[in-house]
């Protein structure tokens, strides 16, 4: 699945899928959210407002805001009872129909994520580690979810808990089939804006290409770096990059091969410690940002 992206048809649109406006509690309306993303080159964007009672149950009607360069993709953040902090679950949906229905009586987040997943969104388990969900928390939703969310930037500037590496992790060593993305969960309040976004290969800048694509894998996840192509030669994984200080791959437990050099921009590295299992690839430039492969299952 890492691969996909490497070896599918098309180009790399860079998107964010985890966002906020005045329609739930962000600061900006999406009119001004959708032009603050195209103008910093961002290719697509979903707007994500919370689900919720109080906001009016918003799926945020953003097509008004495309243009030849920049589209949108309608979403939400849904919410249900109740995760193992007993709090409600935060769900990203990327691709809802505008008229999705509001919360039923007794539907609980499960529940909740599977409605989404027939009504075709690509569906994420968002910032893990901000709502320290726990691996039966994971459990409960990785037979229906396609991805979890392993950045968000909005997490990382207000109170460090921004990395969900950990839950995919093991999520992944226990067999299910999963990927990771990046977002920012962008309110405007703080500089939670364009900090980590999604590469997704496809061949049109259109919702319904982009979607496909993330549901199947096709896409990477960046902080800064630039991953240009993930190969494998028998057991050896060579990746290409923009200027980095230095490339990894993770697996099982604390299974892990690293390369490093100043402006390094290709690496070979060993997969004889992966075979048979998972492993992710991640670049690392001087300043310490990441960009993220999805899973590659060996």
């Amino acid at each position: 699945m890492g691969l996909a992206a490497f070896q599918s048809p098309g180009r790399f649109y860079r998107g964010n899928i985890h966002t906020h406006s005045t329609r739930s509690d962000g600061a900006l309306t999406p009119d001004f959210v959708c032009k603050a993303y195209a103008e910093k080159g961002y290719d697509f964007l979903c707007l994500s407002d919370h689900f919720l009672e109080q906001y009016g149950y918003p799926v945020v009607d953003t097509a008004t805001y495309r243009t030849e360069s920049f589209t949108t993709i309608l979403g939400a953040e849904l919410h249900a009872p109740e995760n193992s902090q007993k709090e409600l679950w935060h769900i990203l949906a990327c691709g809802l129909p505008g008229d999705f229905a509001p919360l039923g009586e007794g539907e609980t987040g499960v529940d909740l994520a599977r409605r989404a997943v027939e009504a075709g969104a690509f569906v994420g388990i968002a910032h893990p580690q901000w709502s320290s969900l726990t691996i039966e928390d994971g459990r409960a939703l990785a037979g229906i979810a396609h991805t979890v969310e392993i950045y968000n930037t909005g997490c990382d500037v207000e109170n460090v808990r921004g990395d969900g590496t950990y839950l995919l992790d093991q999520l992944l060593s226990e067999g299910h089939r999963l990927t990771g993305y990046a977002a920012d969960d962008a309110h405007f309040k703080t500089p939670d804006a364009f900090g980590g976004w999604m590469m997704v290969k496809a061949e049109d800048n259109t919702p319904e290409a982009l979607l496909a694509a993330m549901k199947a894998g096709q896409f990477y996840s960046s902080r800064g770096p630039v991953i240009e192509d993930i190969s494998i030669d028998g057991e050896t994984l060579r990746v290409r990059s923009s200027p980095v200080s230095g490339a990894c791959i993770v697996g099982r437990g604390s299974r892990a091969v690293y390369r490093g050099a100043p402006g390094m921009v290709e690496a070979d590295l060993p997969l004889e410690r992966f075979a048979g299992d998972w492993c992710r690839v991640m670049v690392m430039d001087e300043t310490g940002r990441q960009a993220w492969s999805n899973p590659i299952h060996l």
